[in-house]
């Protein structure tokens, strides 16, 4: 699956009850509506779990397969973007464990292999800030990077980001200004690095 475009999406205020209806009704174009306005944060939000692009794009297509094909059990007790980043972590847990068994199986019969790291940068983000944030939010713990991107990309309230990363509200509260705290810190040592190297040339 090709990554989602990361810009924000306007659709995702608007409300989804109406198309979550017509999607349970087999509306092929209201499925379609629905994966349009949600991809991107779904995406980000794996992204954030995996710092891995593929694995997060393959993954975002399974939730909406997952999803769209279990729209009974939404009952609405959250918001439908809530609902999807519910079934997202439960698929990115899934993912992990398949991931650790497929390395796992690959050391019986091969050399250890030294871990490639974080995979580069979605291309979406041409912005050379977001670049700079999005580098800088790989450092956070994984809470709290989960925690800002959620809140500084998608908009999403405490109560929301404390459902996708399973923890409470006030919690999401505590990871967020903790996380902020650490990203400010970081940019501030990317720029004085970036002044060092200037004056050094």
């Amino acid at each position: 699956m090709t990554a989602p475009e990361q810009q924000p999406n306007p659709g995702e205020d608007r409300p989804d009850g109406p198309l979550v209806q017509r999607a349970r009704s087999g509306d092929r174009e209201a499925m379609a509506e629905l994966v349009t306005r949600h991809q991107g944060t779904v995406y980000r939000f794996l992204l954030g779990l995996f710092a891995d692009e593929d694995l997060a794009a393959d993954s975002t297509q399974e939730t909406f397969v997952r999803a769209l094909g279990n729209l009974a059990g939404f009952r609405g007790d959250s918001s439908f973007r809530t609902w999807l980043l519910a079934i997202a972590r439960n698929e990115a847990r899934g993912a992990l464990r398949r991931r650790v068994r497929r390395r796992e199986l690959a050391l019986d019969d091969a050399p250890p292999i030294e871990d490639d790291g974080v995979g580069p940068e979605a291309a979406a983000l041409r912005s050379a800030e977001v670049h700079r944030i999005r580098e800088a939010l790989a450092d956070l713990p994984p809470k709290q990077r989960m925690s800002v991107s959620l809140r500084l990309f998608d908009g999403l309230s405490f109560r929301e980001v404390g459902r996708a990363i399973d923890s409470s509200e006030g919690a999401a509260r505590v990871n967020y200004h903790h996380g902020i705290r650490r990203l400010r810190e970081l940019l501030d040592e990317q720029g004085d690095q970036v002044r060092r190297r200037r004056s050094d040339g």
